[in-house]
């Protein structure tokens, strides 16, 4: 016959059974069929400086606490090197996901590589993955090619029936960029074939050189009629060059993003108008998709969000 003390610790030693059956675990330490709980998911962002991305954080944020999620938010600085060593960096804290921002999309392959060897799930947002290296679950960002159809369509309204000669500051190593622009071409060429795209500049996606940028396009174009920039730093650059030359109003200066100080410099005259994109949706969609995975489902390689126009009339609302 068992003592009371022999029965308490069968029972104990059954109910530890049990619950090791119902708890396994995957290599990237997030419990099989969890969909809530304390699972880190570290981001690396590749400028946390830019408003954009800022705004992407607070989405992130405020989805994640919903299932109880908490997102490490790392800059990389716009630095290729720093940012691998920050994906090193949470593959040693063993993170249940990382998020990606590539400032190098062509770079970042090794870097993605190495988590999924790790068994870490990697998802990228705003900025894809170009590398024929590593894979990513699923890719999440503003539909570029339709947002830049949106930023050519506010060109043709801008120069009308009379056309003219336009810009385009522009950052080619950046996949988002290369579909915003080949959007915006596109929506030139079917709405207003009197425009010419006269110039297509890097600029880095920063003021300072968009500025120096734009110096350049209106010295060798004194009849330019408007400049689309790719990001609305581009953009704010271009405009503030355009004004330095006292052509205020006389170039039409389209944006991307309609970050606050852009929807100021759209109010003042100063631009035009903007494609605005949702990154507070951008990063909530992501979060939504990561839960999907946790929870065993499977999400789309590819999340779209919409993107919108926004212009003086709507600044006044």
């Amino acid at each position: 016959m068992k003592t009371p003390l022999l029965l308490a610790c069968a029972l104990v030693v059954a109910a530890a059974g049990c619950a090791k059956s119902t708890d396994t675990t995957t290599s990237s330490g997030t419990p099989s069929g969890t969909v809530s709980g304390s699972q880190t998911i570290g981001f690396s962002v590749q400028n946390r400086e830019a408003q954009f991305y800022q705004d992407m954080e607070a989405g992130m944020k405020t989805e994640a606490a919903k299932y109880g999620y908490t997102v490490n938010v790392v800059d990389a600085g716009r630095d290729n090197a720093k940012q691998q060593s920050q994906v090193e960096d949470f593959i040693s804290q063993k993170v249940a996901a990382i998020v990606l921002t590539p400032y190098d999309s062509h770079a970042i392959g090794s870097a993605i590589v190495e988590a999924n060897k790790a068994g870490i799930p990697v998802f990228t947002a705003d900025i894809a993955n170009a590398s024929s290296e590593g894979t990513v679950v699923t890719h999440i960002a503003s539909d570029n090619i339709q947002g830049g159809a949106q930023a050519g369509k506010l060109m043709c309204a801008a120069l009308g029936k009379a056309g003219g000669a336009i810009a385009i500051i522009d950052e080619p190593e950046v996949t988002s960029v290369q579909d915003r622009v080949k959007g915006f071409r596109a929506a030139i060429a079917a709405g207003c074939p009197s425009v010419t795209i006269v110039a297509d500049i890097d600029g880095g996606g920063e003021r300072a050189k968009a500025s120096s940028s734009m110096d350049d396009i209106l010295q060798a174009h004194s009849n330019l009629k408007g400049v689309f920039g790719i990001n609305d730093d581009s953009a704010l650059g271009a405009a503030k060059s355009i004004e330095a030359a006292g052509l205020k109003g006389k170039v039409a200066v389209i944006g991307y993003d309609a970050a606050p100080e852009a929807r100021t410099a759209i109010a003042n005259g100063s631009m035009y108008g903007d494609a605005i994109q949702h990154p507070d949706q951008i990063g909530a969609q992501t979060i939504d998709a990561i839960h999907t995975y946790f929870s065993g489902g499977k999400p789309p390689p590819r999340i779209a969000v919409a993107v919108g126009t926004y212009t003086k009339a709507d600044a006044s609302k």
